[in-house]
This record gives C-alpha cells, sequence and structure tokens, in this order.
C-alpha cells in the first residue's frame, strides 16, 4: 500500500502544474496589462473633473465607459473565441492606446460636452480586458494539457488568484492614478494608462499562450454550442450575480468618499477602501484551500450573505473607525463571491466560448462599477451620504438574491469547465 501511494504521490510530482505551462513571465505580464483597465474609470473621473469643473460630467463620462464596455466587451471575447486572442488584442492595444490620448485631448479641448461623452465610450469599447481573456485562456490551457482528475482543484485556485489579482488591481490602480494626477498632472494616468496598455497588452497578446486557440473549434473557427446557449438561466443568473457585485465596488467607493469628505478627510477613503480590498484579496486566495464537501453554490449563498451583513451595518457607522470594521467584514465577503462567480461562469461556458463568457462577466463588474458610481455620487450631492449608504446595501442583495437563485438552478457539482450544459 505504501508503494502504491508511493509511487502516486511521485506521479504528481511530475505532473506538470500551471505555472510551468504557462510560466512565470505569463503571470507577470498579465497582471500588469490589466492595470490600465483598473486606472480608466478613475482615471477618466479625474481629468474631467479638473478639466471641465464638473463633477457631475465627471460621473457621466464615467458612466460612459462602462457602456462602452458593456456594448462591445461581449463581443471583443466572441471575437477572441472566433479568431484567436492574439490577433484581437494587438487590434486593441493599439485603439485603446489611441482613445485614451484622443480623450485627453479632448476634455482639455474647447469640444462640447457630447464629444468628451462620445470619446468616453469609445475607451471603454476598445479596452481590452485582459482578465477574463487571461481566465479563458487558463481555463482552455487546463482543460487540454492537465490531468483530468487536477482540473477542478486547479480551476478553482486559478479563479482564486485571478479574482485576487483583480482585487489587488483595483485597489492599487485608483492609488496609482491619485499618484500621477497629483505628482505631474490629471492628464497623466491616462497617459500612463495608453503606454502600459500598448507595452503591456501587446506583450500579454504576443505571449506564446495567445496563440492557443480552444481545440472545441472546427478549422473554419466555428464552435459546436449555439449562440443560445449563452442566454441559459443558468449563465444569466451568475451575470446577474457579478452585476451586483460591480455594482457595489462602484457605490461603495464613492460612498465611502462622501462619508469621509463629511469629516474633511476625502482623500482618506482609499485608504480605507484598502481595508476592505487587501481582505478580499487574502479571502479569494484562501478560496482555493476550501474543502470540496464545501459545494460552489453554498459559497455563494455564505460569501454574499457575509458581505449583505456587512453592508447593513452602513446604516449604523458614525466614525472612520467602525466604517473600517463594516468595510473588514464585506471583505471577507466579497472576495470569495466573486471568485466563486467567476468559477460557476467557467463550468457553465458553451463549449468553444469561454472567451465570450468570461468577457460577459468582466463586463458585468465594470459596467455596475461604472454605473455605481454615477449613481451613487449624483445620491451623495443631492440628497446626502445616509442615502449613497444605501446603496452598497442594494447591490449586496441584488448578489445574495442571485445566490438563491442560482441555488435553485444549479446541481450539487457544476460540470467541468468548457463542457457544454
Amino acid at each position: 500500500m505504501t508503494h502504491v501511494s508511493t509511487h502516486a504521490s511521485e506521479e504528481q510530482l511530475h505532473e506538470p502544474s500551471l505555472l510551468r505551462i504557462a510560466g512565470f513571465p505569463y503571470f507577470l505580464i498579465a497582471f500588469i496589462a490589466r492595470l490600465p483597465f483598473a486606472m480608466m474609470v478613475v482615471g477618466v473621473l479625474t481629468v474631467v473633473v479638473a478639466a471641465r469643473g464638473s463633477l457631475s460630467l465627471g460621473g457621466l463620462t464615467s458612466a460612459a465607459v462602462g457602456l462602452g464596455t458593456a456594448c462591445f466587451g461581449p463581443l471583443l471575447g466572441a471575437a477572441a473565441d472566433r479568431f484567436g486572442q492574439r490577433a484581437v488584442l494587438v487590434v486593441l492595444a493599439l485603439a485603446n492606446g489611441a482613445m485614451l490620448l484622443l480623450f485627453t485631448l479632448v476634455v482639455y479641448g474647447t469640444a462640447p460636452d457630447g464629444f468628451v461623452l462620445l470619446a468616453a465610450v469609445g475607451i471603454g469599447a476598445t479596452a481590452p480586458q485582459v482578465a477574463p481573456l487571461s481566465r479563458s485562456r487558463l481555463v482552455t490551457i487546463i482543460g487540454e494539457r492537465m490531468p483530468e482528475s487536477r482540473r477542478a482543484r486547479t480551476v478553482s485556485g486559478t479563479m482564486a488568484y485571478e479574482s485576487a489579482a483583480d482585487e489587488t488591481v483595483f485597489v492599487f490602480g485608483p492609488f496609482l492614478v491619485g499618484i500621477l494626477a497629483s505628482a505631474i498632472a490629471p492628464w497623466a494616468p491616462l497617459v500612463g494608462a495608453a503606454v502600459l496598455t500598448v507595452l503591456f497588452v501587446g506583450a500579454f497578446a504576443l505571449h506564446p499562450s495567445g496563440r492557443h486557440v480552444s481545440a472545441d473549434r472546427d478549422a473554419a473557427g466555428r464552435a459546436p454550442s449555439a449562440v443560445s446557449d449563452l442566454f441559459r438561466p443558468q449563465l444569466l443568473i451568475v451575470v446577474l450575480g457579478i452585476l451586483g457585485v460591480g455594482i457595489f465596488f462602484g457605490t461603495m467607493l464613492t460612498s465611502l468618499t462622501s462619508f469621509m469628505a463629511d469629516r474633511g478627510a476625502a482623500e482618506q477613503a482609499g485608504l480605507l477602501y484598502g481595508v476592505m480590498g487587501v481582505g478580499s484579496a487574502a479571502l479569494a486566495l484562501g478560496v482555493a484551500w476550501l474543502p470540496a464537501a464545501f459545494s460552489l453554490r453554498a459559497r455563494w449563498l455564505v460569501f454574499s450573505g457575509i458581505l449583505l451583513a456587512g453592508t447593513l451595518l452602513l446604516g449604523f457607522v458614525d466614525s472612520p473607525g467602525t466604517m473600517m470594521v463594516a468595510l473588514g467584514i464585506m471583505g471577507i465577503g466579497i472576495g470569495p463571491t466573486l471568485v466563486t462567480q467567476y468559477s460557476f461562469g467557467a463550468a457553465r461556458s458553451p463549449r468553444g466560448r469561454s472567451a465570450t463568457v468570461m468577457t460577459m462577466l468582466g463586463s458585468g463588474v465594470v459596467v455596475g462599477q461604472s454605473l455605481g458610481a454615477a449613481v451613487a455620487g449624483e445620491i451623495a450631492e443631492s440628497v446626502g451620504t445616509s442615502a449613497a449608504l444605501v446603496l452598497p446595501m442594494v447591490a449586496a442583495a441584488i448578489a445574495f438574491a442571485a445566490g438563491v437563485a442560482n441555488w435553485f438552478l444549479s446541481r450539487e457539482h457544476p460540470r467541468r469547465p468548457s463542457v457544454k450544459g
């Protein structure tokens, strides 16, 4: 018995890990390449307020970026599925870099506000969604190059890492925007984002893994699954749940900024927000070590329930200290919820349409964040901070309600990634 188990352990040691298959440079490039995406919404808001002197226009412009992503993100994912990621990403890296520079020129020029909004839509429409495309790329590699016995746990670990990377970037991105805007000028974050996009999204596109196209596609690039499979209730409920998470991100940061501004310390909002972000990233990584008996559908309910409980405390916060406690509890819930939703997305992707599904989910986060920030900013300004702090509760309730619906739509064990069903 000992000999057999030792032999099995040796085989596992010799089985290639995902890190070895993809290579460490891949993960470094993919991490930096998603930074511009995290800088866009806040960078646009910052430069519009500085150049045009209107917070209201800044909020609308941020929402316009989200609108562009909502309309074109899934289509770009479908193009990546059809033609491969490399060609699509090279075009997007150049187009998005150009749009960021064009937007900067328009906002500082004499063009009417309508042109500013149009240019913002262009930024969102050409945004290279590196995070969802990285998820799709890695899930495809796992499904085709790793032993079946290790796929489920590897996918779970990969989604945990990717979500932690997203959390880190979405905390660090606004921080970087603040540094560049303060040290150089309000336009510097968008110029910096343009440079990072061309260099690192280009490197992500040209990485050898970018040639990897799903084996589910035939020679003509057609998928074996129908487009209608993307609109099955089991997949749409995941999109709704992740939209709730995106709305939470947007409303929480904006209402937190208003909360701290009332106390004369608006610039400290990012630091407090980081408390939630750090805890969320750490817990997101920990999801990979949760026991298999703790099913995905149960995880969604439990962790979104913790998120909802944390937001309910917002009705009672009266100081930065109590706000920090509430944010800490929310951090426990938000990261694992996001990991679980992406795991469901991977498991329910119709065959040959992984990039499409992942960009649908990525767009859900960005659209929710943009709309949430715009609505929360308007309410905070016109009604007050207390009213704005209700919005994260609503967002968390959406994520939790979607989890309840998913419980009834799910089997006990969702199917493995890239399997149609």
